[in-house]
């Protein structure tokens, strides 16, 4: 097992992305912390792996909420003696142009994405630095970490930002053997892609057929969804690489949609 007693904290990870890479690192003998804004729902994922035979336990978690999250990785640290993997996967979608974006809305996307990464961040780097064994952070970008799409002004941006903000704690992480590095996945058919493809439908006056076929997987090399396995196995390739020689990076998980 790759992630044998590795204790990891995955945000978001009650459904979707962060669901599948908590059961797979659970199956990789990993100790997973499901932190999911619902409690009833990390609850529900982390008796779905105890029941398989794995570790788990749900911790409450809104990811912009400063006081919660140093709380919940307290708790974290309480129940198993450290942190060693940090997966900062929580994220929503709102789709408008700019001209009719609300500042509100705005303000809520990066909140949740960049604010709820820098806080989770900080609180695990704090608990990395004390234990003294080191440690993995993995943001979850987008290959709209690299590129820009129409309706999506503070999702791409957000996600631009991703990038940056793990070349710092790469840098900044380096002596205390932390290691930071951006998962890039393109469109994957979770319920935050499933809900915005008649919301693009409507907005480009096309049918959500020609909206999958020619807006969201038309740069593939073969017209195909990424995966929440294909994401989860990267998760774990990256969290169990063995030195700093993979740190500060952006792993694009695509079909080939954004080729580096």
């Amino acid at each position: 097992m790759q992630l044998k007693d590795k204790v990891a904290i995955i945000t978001g990870s009650a459904s979707g992305i962060g669901r599948e890479i908590a059961l797979e690192y659970a199956r990789e003998g990993a100790k997973v912390v499901i932190a999911d804004l619902s409690l009833e729902a990390a609850a529900a994922t982390a008796k779905e792996i105890t029941e398989a035979g794995g570790t788990a336990m749900p911790v409450a978690m809104n990811v912009t909420d400063e006081a919660q999250v140093d709380a919940g990785v307290a708790a974290v640290v309480a129940a198993y003696g450290g942190v060693d993997i940090l997966i900062s996967n929580a994220g929503i979608q709102i789709i408008s142009p700019i001209v009719d974006f609300k500042l509100d809305d705005w303000k809520k996307l990066l909140a949740i994405h960049l604010d709820g990464a820098f806080l989770t961040t900080r609180a695990c780097m704090r608990a990395m630095i004390q234990g003294g064994r080191g440690g993995t952070v993995l943001y979850m970008g987008s290959v709209h970490s690299h590129e820009a799409s129409p309706l999506k002004a503070p999702y791409v941006a957000a996600k631009h930002g991703l990038i940056g903000l793990a070349k710092v704690v790469a840098k900044e992480g380096a002596k205390d053997k932390i290691r930071a590095n951006v998962i890039c996945p393109g469109f994957v058919r979770t319920p935050l892609v499933d809900k915005q493809i008649p919301e693009q439908a409507k907005a480009f006056g096309i049918s959500e057929a020609e909206v999958i076929k020619n807006v969201m997987l038309k740069d593939t090399v073969d017209g195909e969804f990424t995966t929440t396995q294909d994401v989860a196995q990267t998760a774990i390739f990256l969290a169990a690489f063995p030195s700093n020689a993979l740190t500060g990076q952006s792993i694009t998980v695509s079909h080939g949609w954004h080729m580096q």
